[in-house]
């Protein structure tokens, strides 16, 4: 069993996992509408490497012998002033959840859960890659989305994103 203070930071990770698919897939409309099919195809990927991050906090919850509660999924908000706006708007959310992921930590050191720390140790190295990765799109619009052809390039790099199931492993 977790401490409860772990626990209920687990479980409300498991509503923010969702979330952050849900704020994924919104992007994904968004750039669908603007006919940038690489940028939508992106956040479609990323919106399931969300999903299966909130399935394996759930799995991980019910591993331990925890009770799994799910809470309303917020609606994103959904509207963007220009194409670079979900770029930004994706690294501050990423930043949200690697704050969010080192509170979980936090707490699991206090109790000295090392179980805990080190299932969250594979989301702790995730997240920087995460972030790595909104701020290298960030970079590659600044370069090369101010100019169309470039910007129709670019599209192209990112509708070549593979998905790629995690790999961690829970016992």
């Amino acid at each position: 069993m977790l401490k409860p203070e772990v626990a209920k930071l687990l479980n409300e990770q498991v509503n923010k996992e969702f979330y952050s698919a849900y704020l994924y897939m919104d992007m994904a409309n968004y750039y669908s509408d603007q006919n940038l099919n690489g940028f939508e195809h992106w956040f479609d990927v990323q919106t399931q490497e969300e999903r299966d991050h909130a399935m394996l906090f759930r799995q991980y919850l019910l591993n331990n012998g925890e009770q799994v509660t799910l809470t309303e999924i917020a609606a994103p908000e959904g509207s963007y002033k220009d194409f670079k706006d979900p770029l930004t708007k994706a690294l501050e959310h990423e930043q949200y959840v690697t704050a969010s992921i080192n509170t979980i930590y936090e707490a699991a050191y206090k109790e000295r859960d090392f179980r805990t720390m080190q299932f969250l140790d594979w989301f702790v190295k995730e997240q920087g890659e995460e972030e790595k990765n909104a701020d290298d799109n960030i970079k590659k619009f600044d370069l090369f989305g101010g100019d169309p052809k470039s910007l129709y390039m670019l599209d192209n790099e990112m509708k070549a994103r593979v998905y790629a199931a995690p790999s961690l492993v829970l016992d």
